[in-house]
């Protein structure tokens, strides 16, 4: 025998393996549709009608002031007066009455960040 029909006769074992394997596999996923039908058919399914949860009525809610720092509000503004915007920095802290950052009122912290942030997109 040549090498060539050897070759051949191995690829004809193969394919007939595979094949094999095909209808063992076919007849396996058969006999799982069979198990699964007969369990849905086992299980007796009752179809009430859901019961309508009613939506809760949102309250609207209160928005808590964030409580800003001092490190907080002097980000903001370091960001800013590096951006190119520092007469306006300072024009800000002029404007809540202080000289310096730390001269400003705590309660004005919130009302500085509000102005520092539309810097620069006007």
């Amino acid at each position: 025998m040549s090498k060539v029909t050897v070759v051949l006769d191995a690829l004809i074992d193969v394919i007939s393996n595979v094949r094999a394997l095909a209808d063992s596999l076919q007849v396996f996923a058969d006999a799982l549709t069979e198990i699964k039908a007969i369990d849905v058919q086992a299980i007796e399914v009752k179809e009430e009608p859901v019961a309508q949860i009613p939506e809760k009525e949102s309250k609207p809610k209160k928005e808590k002031a964030k409580t800003y720092t001092l490190e907080d509000v002097r980000g903001v503004l370091a960001e800013k007066s590096q951006n190119g915007l520092t007469a306006e920095v300072k024009g800000l802290i002029t404007k809540y009455g202080g000289s310096k950052l730390s001269d400003i009122d705590p309660s004005q912290y919130a009302a500085i960040i509000k102005e520092a942030e539309v810097l620069g997109d006007e």
